[in-house]
């Protein structure tokens, strides 16, 4: 597992406390700093326990940093977990090596709780289950949920950076739709992401995402693109609580 972070001093502890908590001993935990200026560094360093890897120095960005993570891993399977992210419950990750164990899946995904800075849960993110076809109607699963067999990366790639904030929207379209990868479903809440994202930031941002959004839905085979750009923020609605 991947946890990539940036002058995170307020957050990474209870990221990385969540990580602490599974009920999961086979773990290889991979953290990427970005050259942190802040506490973060010494936060990190209380859980040289848990953390497998550590690597601080300046990259050129989350997915830059997740694909160094990539890059370093020997286990079976990858997953991601930000540093602003925790874990909604201890069981997490032996549940999702439970499916991968019991099934052909190559990836896994669940479902994301969204929190407001107090803690209260704004949305609730139901994934279901998946079949070909529905990332042309604007689905797609949430990414702090998505865990992934680390041969795919090795067959058909990491993140491509050139994508922008879509970087994780392009990946798992290209594994899950062009590339029709098994997916399994993990039913239940598997990370609570607070708000505030880098591509929901401010109007230019969100207009910069929705273009890096179209052009990966045309490169990987979405067949009404234009469709699919408008119901895919359009689903967010049904979400709020």
């Amino acid at each position: 597992m991947i946890t990539v972070t940036r002058n995170a001093q307020n957050t990474i502890g209870r990221c990385i406390e969540s990580v602490v908590a599974q009920n999961y001993s086979n773990l290889e935990y991979i953290v990427i700093d970005g050259a942190s200026t802040d506490d973060t560094l010494r936060i990190i360093s209380q859980y040289s326990f848990t953390v497998s890897h550590l690597v601080s120095e300046p990259d050129t960005g989350i997915y830059d940093a997740m694909n160094k993570g990539i890059c370093l891993a020997t286990g079976d399977v990858i997953g991601v977990l930000n540093a602003d992210d925790f874990f909604a419950a201890d069981d997490i990750l032996n549940s999702t090596a439970n499916i991968f164990n019991e099934t052909s899946s190559d990836i896994i995904y669940g479902n994301l709780n969204y929190l407001k800075p107090d803690g209260k849960v704004l949305r609730r993110w139901q994934s279901g289950s998946y079949r070909y076809g529905m990332f042309n109607w604007g689905w797609m699963p949430p990414h702090p949920t998505f865990y992934c067999r680390r041969a795919i990366f090795e067959t058909l790639g990491n993140y491509e950076v050139g994508y922008g904030t879509a970087a994780d929207y392009e990946l798992m379209l290209r594994f899950l739709h062009l590339n029709r990868l098994n997916a399994g479903y993990l039913n239940k809440v598997m990370v609570n992401m607070v708000t505030g994202g880098v591509s929901n930031k401010n109007y230019r941002n969100r207009l910069l995402a929705w273009k890096n959004d179209f052009k990966a839905m045309g490169k990987n085979g979405v067949s009404l693109p234009l469709i699919c750009i408008i119901f895919k923020p359009l689903r967010k609605i049904f979400q709020y609580i």
